[in-house]
């Protein structure tokens, strides 16, 4: 299968990196220079708990530089740049692409429809840790799983299709027609786990230094969960409690991407994650102080970046 992923941060990198080691014909898009460069020169570095190994099968490019149309287009950009990472490849999407989104947050499908149509979307959601540790380098450690569902259901043979594809990468997934509860419940994660630590600077593991950590997290779930249940998904806040959980455990150097983004002076997706949950829960009549709290902060720390800059 011709693949792009349209994004080569971390996790467009980890997905794209073991999509072309499993033998697929694979495109990393992305503005980042020095992580293009670093590609074409040495290969992609990744680093799981299979080993180290250097993947030179793959295309490293700026959109603008593609000139071919893929089978399946996979979105893994800051749901803030979607808009603009889709007109700049829109030349590009036959009438036959899929467009897959992974990205976090909410709104995801909207932002995509404005280019596509939604019969040839497909929507979903991955816990894959992935860190982008140095250009043309990628880490990921622990185990993740992806779930995806076509927004028409028409589609649900593509959507198996492009699920074997990549169970062929070793990146588990599901074609779940609750794929609606998980993408909520991955919302009530970052909400917690990425708000949390871009606000203290924490690593996941760091959020145990005292008996707070968890206890804030597990309160952002717990809310989000609500909102979510308001609008009729079946996200389950047991299930999201284990995952923050196992999260807390088991990852415990992993620096969310809000975090790195702090860290490195760039806007943020809390506005897709905690903003989107905010709004909505506000919209429904339901409480969400944590959530609220935290959001606020995030906007603050950004606000104060941007005067330094």
């Amino acid at each position: 299968m011709n693949i792009a992923i349209l994004g080569a941060g971390a996790m467009g990198s980890l997905f794209g990196g073991l999509l072309a080691e499993a033998g697929q014909d694979v495109i990393l898009l992305d503005i980042n220079d020095a992580h293009l460069n670093a590609i074409r020169e040495h290969g992609l570095g990744v680093h799981t708990d299979s080993g180290d190994r250097r993947i030179r099968q793959l295309t490293a490019i700026r959109p603008e530089q593609a000139d071919k149309s893929p089978d399946l287009l996979i979105v893994f950009t800051k749901t803030l740049h979607t808009e603009a990472a889709l007109a700049g490849v829109r030349r590009l999407l036959s009438p036959e692409t899929l467009v897959l989104t992974l990205q976090n947050g909410l709104g995801n499908i909207e932002a995509v429809s404005r280019h596509v149509r939604q019969n040839r979307i497909l929507i979903g959601m991955t816990t894959w840790p992935a860190d982008l540790v140095g250009p043309g380098q990628v880490h990921s450690h622990g185990k993740g799983l992806v779930r995806i569902m076509p927004v028409e259901i028409q589609q649900q043979k593509a959507a198996a299709r492009v699920a074997e594809i990549l169970n062929l990468a070793g990146l588990r997934c599901e074609v779940d027609p609750q794929a609606w509860a998980a993408i909520w419940e991955k919302v009530a994660f970052n909400a917690a786990l990425n708000s949390l630590c871009a606000v203290t600077g924490c690593t996941v593991g760091q959020l145990n230094a005292i008996p707070d950590g968890p206890a804030l997290a597990r309160a952002v779930v717990a809310e989000v969960i609500a909102t979510a249940q308001s609008a009729g998904v079946n996200a389950d806040t047991a299930h999201c409690m284990a995952s923050v959980a196992d999260a807390l455990a088991k990852h415990k150097t992993h620096k969310p991407s809000m975090l790195q983004d702090v860290l490195a002076g760039r806007q943020t997706e809390i506005e897709s994650i905690n903003g989107e949950v905010v709004a909505r829960a506000h919209r429904a009549g339901i409480a969400v102080p944590h959530t609220e709290m935290l959001l606020g902060l995030v906007r603050l720390i950004q606000a104060r970046k941007a005067e330094d800059a």
